[in-house]
């Protein structure tokens, strides 16, 4: 359900109030601008709103599933729940930086001081049962997704929010803790179940029952490690509304499940699902091929967005005290030879990630401005020097530079930090320089094997092995783990969903994000300086100076990104002209494309401008 933190762009306030006609959800709200759609808008740009609602779809997941209930920390919800079956009060569109427009609720009102904001709901909304969706829903999906009862990163995102109180049945008021410029925003992202299905039931006991909600379709059938469908409900209450017009046109929507992606690409090219992101530049640059590609009957496009590319890496446990000298992370970052793998593993498909906001203006480059100094200097003495004298770059081999030097200084570093080589490993107060990266992909132990070998050089031992899925999220979840490989997305306006990757206030917080371990009061002081920014420039030094302290605690070996979507796909679907500039491209696919004739020859997606 991390769908509902999705995020975008700009932080000054404008609210904007209008009437509810028959089918305009109304009003929007932006931060910082006017939104893009016109108050009588009738569809998104990114949609085929004359798109006809047939044919079923099928898609493929990986590993397992083991629930319904999306909600819960000890538990695999099933693939599409929150797409499919879940509703919030309004939903954002995918080709700004954050705008939100009317659905479960058609008004919008933010107090004058700035603690309380007031949804009215649609009238028309209902849950798929045909029931009414009220207030008391609302004030209930709240009350539980603020429990204990469910993920803790829920009671994190929303922790700003004190409490909802029902006005009228079908009007809602959310109070806040403090003021703080997205709440009114994100408290539209709540996902709203019945309370009435849920009346005398233990919420987190509530695992196999498909809870109640309000989205377009209901989980028809099912079987665990193997396959989950679902079918279009013929009622659905939105089906003209205009954040709703010309999506979810497929009847019937099936995942498969597959134990890894080269198994799911052999079933994709016999037919047994349609689409496919990939992720793989191996696999796509050589494994993509053959008959029904040649023919055109499976289809392979490059589609491009604008996505905030985060930072993807090979993180670091703090919580091992082999990690916890900085030293230890510098040397073992300079064995990384990103250049030889993006040759010779990758194809040469990536760019390097060299922020924790990849992609974006959020990146920190150069030295810092006057800005940020104003909010680093007061930390000077806790901080390392390099923040203010020189831009922080990852390791690299190319010229001058080389994996030789790199690591000679990698070696000089441990010896300066005491390790001693014995026995073939490097050993301090009885310490072995010795660690495992759990993986969930088998393909990166292509990646990690020569990374093995460039650190058995300095006597650093790197074990790394493959676990199943619902292993590997157990284990994530309770920080069992010396490293592993994660991505940090952001969006185009982080917020609140930084608490629980980088605050101290989770470091022990099982199912949190803070899988590092990080637990630093400066980071703290930052993370909460970009939440509580009072306009779009203020939010974007305190970004900058919290990815300068991020950086240089050189807390994972980064990874890579990619600017484009790599997708593969039966022909026999069509698609919206216009692509969204920030998506996830499966998601994209699932919500706006079509059943249509083999034959369609309609123009291929271009850009949004």
């Amino acid at each position: 359900m991390l769908q509902y933190r999705i995020k975008y762009l700009y932080f000054c306030l404008l609210l904007s109030m209008s009437c509810m006609t028959q089918l305009i959800a109304a009003p929007y709200t932006a931060l910082g601008y006017t939104p893009k759609y016109a108050k009588k808008f009738t569809h998104f740009d990114y949609v085929n709103p004359d798109a006809p609602r047939q044919g079923e779809l099928t898609l493929y997941s990986l590993g397992n599933f083991n629930s319904f209930n999306p909600f819960l920390l000890k538990s695999t919800p099933a693939e599409g729940l929150g797409n499919l079956v879940f509703e919030s009060l309004m939903v954002a569109s995918k080709d700004e930086p954050f705008s939100m427009y009317g659905l479960l609720a058609n008004d919008i009102r933010l107090a004058k001081d700035k603690l309380s904001v007031t949804f009215r709901l649609n009238p028309k909304a209902r849950f798929s049962d045909g029931s009414k969706v009220t207030a008391e829903d609302v004030k209930f999906s709240f009350d539980i997704l603020k429990s204990k009862q469910v993920h803790p990163q829920y009671r994190i995102f929303w922790a700003d929010i004190k409490e909802a109180k029902v006005i009228k049945k079908d009007t809602i008021r959310f109070y806040f803790v403090k003021v703080n410029p997205e709440l009114h925003l994100i408290a539209g992202q709540i996902p709203i179940f019945s309370k009435q299905f849920l009346e005398g039931k233990v919420f987190n006991k509530v695992i196999n029952e498909p809870l109640l909600a309000s989205g377009p379709y209901t989980i028809e059938k099912s079987k665990q490690g193997k396959f989950v469908t679902y079918k279009r409900n013929p009622d659905y209450w939105a089906n003209e509304l205009n954040t709703r017009k010309g999506m979810f046109n497929f009847n019937k929507i099936t995942f498969k499940y597959y134990k890894d992606t080269s198994v799911a690409l052999e079933a994709l090219k016999a037919g047994d699902f349609d689409f496919m992101a990939v992720h793989n530049s191996k696999e796509w640059a050589r494994s993509y091929v053959g008959g029904k590609f040649e023919s055109g009957e499976i289809l392979k496009q490059e589609l491009p967005h604008e996505n905030n590319a985060g930072m993807q890496g090979f993180i670091f446990n703090l919580r091992r005290p082999i990690f916890q000298d900085i030293n230890v992370r510098k040397a073992i970052n300079l064995a990384f030879d990103f250049e030889w793998a993006n040759k010779n593993l990758f194809y040469e498909q990536y760019a390097r990630c060299d922020s924790y906001f990849s992609n974006s203006e959020l990146a920190s480059s150069g030295l810092p401005s006057k800005a940020e100094l104003a909010l680093l200097t007061p930390f000077k003495d806790k901080l390392p020097a390099e923040i203010f004298t020189q831009a922080w770059q990852p390791a690299s081999t190319l010229a001058p530079n080389s994996l030789r030097a790199n690591l000679r200084q990698a070696k000089r570093l441990l010896t300066n930090a005491g390790w001693v080589l014995k026995d073939g490993v490097l050993q301090k107060e009885g310490m072995r320089l010795e660690f495992s990266v759990m993986l969930a992909q088998q393909a990166f132990e292509r990646i990690l094997a020569p990374f093995a070998r460039n650190l058995k050089k300095l006597g650093i031992i790197l074990n790394y092995r493959t676990v199943d899925l619902s292993l590997y999220q157990r284990r994530m979840e309770t920080f069992d783990f010396d490293m592993t490989v994660t991505v940090f997305s952001q969006s185009q306006s982080p917020g609140n969903e930084m608490v629980s990757k980088w605050h101290s206030s989770t470091v022990e917080q099982e199912g949190s994000s803070n899988l590092i371990g990080l637990n630093d009061p400066i980071i703290d002081h930052l993370i909460e300086k970009a939440i509580y920014a009072p306009n779009r420039q203020a939010l974007v030094t305190a970004i900058h100076a919290l990815d300068r302290v991020l950086l240089q605690g050189e807390y994972l070996v980064p990874n890579w990104y990619t600017g484009l979507h790599r997708i593969a796909f039966w022909k026999k679907f069509g698609q919206p002209k216009t692509v969204p500039l920030y998506y996830n491209v499966s998601t994209w696919m699932m919500e706006t494309w079509w059943m249509s004739d083999q034959t369609d020859k309609a123009a291929p997606p271009t850009k949004t401008e």
